[in-house]
């Protein structure tokens, strides 16, 4: 595919991806948008479905968001429209993420000047070990279309050329970024206490969730779904009430996202009576404020790429307890910056949950290591320059940026 004839104009980059919503990977993608020099690129996203509200959070100027409304399977008017729009676009890059956009790569057979970049950012929902035969094999039959994998975990990297067969030269490892701007760590040296700010109630909190100083709260952040396994959290704090009752009094949990598992996660709150303990505080706006008041941060994933919202927790100043999957212990060091468990080992996490509120020195030694290590290791402007550097070399414009990673 022909660049855009206007010289003066940057390459574009079309950028597809199943939708456009409250997530991770499009956090990701919005944050790297919003960061790239104007001079350097322009960029265009194409959702197979829709977009939402989300779109909103793009700040870079002139973006163009284009909805397919892909219909559920195979879907051939979709790629009519991809077609289309890729024709008009004349985009240089196409960039597209996780397996639900990758097989759109095909129609890189019809633009063969357009160079080929497709993300992974997780494993797919059905396939978190990623032994799934068939998902391996439509990588592996792709993968001569694709010029460069991208991936947010060394986890992920190894696994596309030690199990799905990648070539290793095709294989990039850039990490995601935090934006410490807005995640200010909270630690103080009140060594009494892990956090020493004051807390304060927020929009929509129940009146009496904080009843005095001495609380001590955990939470998650996500979207509510299988995956995130917040279900395993709430039995947690269930088995931490059965073998110490009067924790009940003083330890809070609260659950932000939403999603398709509210209704059983709520049904489970009340089923372990813990509608005191557990406040369900669906989509917010002031994830900020909601870390603020938390004393460790719990992630009970039974899969994940690289967590955005563990690396907010983490420049935030708290401590992080996350299951031992996908790129999690990449983030999390052991006994430093947070505690790793066992995927869906209640007992566990409730194990690890008890010692760190029963511990507060030792959570704001934790947390002062995982403010450390995002400082040093999760900066948006190296993500930034990675992926412009992959851009760059693809497109013989310049050398990789010196932050870029190869698997």
């Amino acid at each position: 595919m022909p660049v855009a004839a206007n010289s003066q104009k940057p390459p574009l980059v079309a950028h597809v991806i199943y939708a456009l919503g409250t997530g991770g990977l499009e956090n990701g993608l919005v944050n790297i948008i919003n960061r790239c020099p104007s001079d350097r690129y322009r960029h265009a996203i194409i959702c197979l479905t829709t977009a939402d509200a989300f779109v909103g959070r793009l700040a870079a100027p002139d973006v163009e968001v284009i909805e397919l409304h892909k219909r559920p399977g195979h879907d051939p008017a979709m790629y009519l429209g991809l077609w289309r729009t890729l024709r008009r676009l004349r985009p240089a890059i196409v960039h597209t993420r996780n397996l639900a956009a990758l097989e759109t790569q095909v129609l890189g057979l019809l633009f063969p000047r357009c160079k080929r970049v497709h993300g992974e950012h997780g494993r797919d929902v059905s396939d978190l070990d990623g032994s799934n035969s068939r998902y391996r094999r439509l990588r592996c039959l792709l993968s001569p279309l694709i010029h460069r994998f991208i991936t947010v975990s060394q986890d992920l990297a190894q696994w596309l050329v030690a199990e799905v067969g990648i070539a290793q030269d095709k294989v990039t490892h850039i990490y995601n970024g935090v934006d410490r701007s807005r995640f200010t760590a909270r630690i103080g040296s009140d060594t009494d206490k892990a956090i020493a700010v004051p807390r304060r109630s927020l929009a929509g909190m129940p009146a009496d969730f904080l009843v005095d100083s001495d609380c001590r709260v955990v939470g998650t952040v996500g979207r509510l779904a299988a995956v995130k396994d917040q279900q395993a959290l709430i039995c947690a704090m269930a088995h931490i009430f059965s073998e110490s009752p009067p924790l009940r009094q003083t330890l809070r949990c609260i659950l932000v996202g939403e999603g398709p598992e509210r209704i059983e996660l709520a049904s489970a709150i009340t089923r372990h009576g813990l509608e005191a303990n557990v406040w369900l505080a669906g989509d917010r706006d002031d994830i900020p404020d909601l870390l603020a008041c938390m004393d460790v941060f719990v992630l009970p994933s039974l899969g994940e790429g690289i967590s955005n919202t563990v690396l907010e927790a983490m420049a935030t100043g708290l401590p992080v307890i996350a299951t031992r999957v996908g790129g999690n212990p990449e983030l999390v060091q052991q006994g430093v910056s947070g505690l790793l468990v066992p995927v869906a080992d209640v007992p566990a996490l409730a194990a690890a949950i008890a010692a760190l509120v029963d511990d507060p020195v030792r959570c704001e030694q934790m947390g002062q290591a995982a403010v450390q290590r995002v400082t040093r290791d999760f900066d948006w402007e190296r993500t930034v320059s990675a992926y412009l550097g992959v851009y760059d070399e693809l497109l013989g414009r310049s050398q990789p940026a010196g932050q870029m990673e190869r698997a």
